[in-house]
């Protein structure tokens, strides 16, 4: 017996369909999909202090359900006291089941618990058909224990989709649910 994402099933039985009609495509293929979600998590502070970015790593596992793994800077930079190869931050990448579940997460739990949340930028369209959304506090996911939170960071959230335009993937992403700001003309 086989699990199936909520959102997964949505993707084939409501946003599919709506994408061929809206975009007429030749061929089933030429339909856009989500392929990854990856989550960045950076901590500047982390240079003096270590357990932080242990901490990040440990939120960032709980909220997206797989293992993160540490940053590692590039350069060694005397202003900032960093030295190369030193981690300053924590990412994952979710594919398949695990991403369906996040992003069902993300829009069904998450994202009604952001104070004053009017909808989602425009902007964060990058021109080749993905999205980065950026999140100001980590506590919005039920999974992180505010009382146990040493410091109230946030993380960027890139979803990245094989749509060719920042049309396809609009209308992709707000097929599947994500509330997006209103175009204002």
């Amino acid at each position: 017996m086989s699990y199936t994402p909520n959102l997964y099933t949505k993707y084939i039985e409501v946003v599919v369909p709506h994408m061929q009609e809206k975009f007429a495509y030749k061929n089933v293929m030429q339909i856009p999909k989500i392929q990854k979600i990856c989550l960045n998590q950076g901590v500047g502070a982390a240079v003096n202090d270590k357990k932080m970015v242990d901490a990040a790593i440990e939120e960032m596992s709980k909220i997206s359900g797989q293992k993160a793994q540490a940053t590692l800077s590039k350069k060694d930079i005397s202003n900032f006291k960093l030295r190369s190869k030193m981690p300053i931050g924590a990412r994952v990448t979710l594919r398949s089941n695990n991403m369906f579940e996040f992003m069902e997460r993300l829009i069904s739990v998450a994202l009604p618990r952001v104070r004053d949340f009017q909808g989602l930028e425009l902007r964060g369209f990058d021109g080749r058909g993905n999205f980065t959304m950026g999140i100001t506090e980590q506590i919005i996911f039920p999974e992180i224990d505010i009382d146990k939170t040493s410091r109230i960071t946030g993380m960027d959230i890139t979803f990245v989709t094989s749509a060719a335009t920042d049309e396809e993937c609009l209308e992709l992403l707000r097929t599947f649910g994500l509330p997006f700001k209103k175009n204002i003309k």
